[in-house]
């Protein structure tokens, strides 16, 4: 039987590690930052960072109602329907009617906006490969399941720190 070790609230070193966590974390969003805004270039000249994000997804979970996005990504819908008019008016998303609700739309990835979607994710895959070159397998896996935790932990209800 395993027992779970005891958490050392207030304990200098775990004070200084989660420190480090959040330095590291501050690090990383700035580098996520750059490199979204990076990527949306990529994809297209004029495509804005939210929009890049909300493309992947549609990719991902598409087709979808608008609604759905202003759930997924918290924002109003007003500033849903101005995203995608962006990437429809881009050529990376289209419109069409919902078979289940003639008054409402589905939103899916064009054929080209899915195209300059898939040449950036298989640009970045080669980038990680290269960065990571020393990385295992196995340390790259521990590394993602590290990560999750990390997600899992803060996610859900009272995710967000003050």
């Amino acid at each position: 039987m395993t027992s779970t070790p005891k958490r050392e609230d207030g304990h200098p070193d775990r004070v200084d590690a989660l420190r480090q966590v959040e330095q590291e974390v501050g690090v990383l969003i700035r580098r996520v930052r750059r490199v979204i805004a990076e990527r949306a270039r990529a994809v297209h000249p004029d495509l804005q960072s939210a929009s890049y994000l909300m493309l992947g997804y549609v990719l991902d979970e598409g087709p979808i109602r608008a609604s759905a996005l202003s759930t997924v990504f918290d924002l109003d819908k007003g500033a849903i329907s101005r995203q995608l008019q962006h990437l429809v008016d881009l050529g990376l998303v289209d419109r069409t009617p919902d078979p289940d609700d003639g008054r409402a739309t589905l939103i899916s990835v064009s054929a080209e906006g899915a195209r300059r979607f898939q040449d950036v994710t298989e640009h970045r895959r080669k980038f990680f490969d290269e960065r990571l070159g020393e990385w295992t397998a196995d340390e790259i896996r521990a590394f993602a399941g590290t990560l999750a935790r990390y997600n899992e932990a803060l996610g859900g209800e009272g995710g967000s720190p003050p």
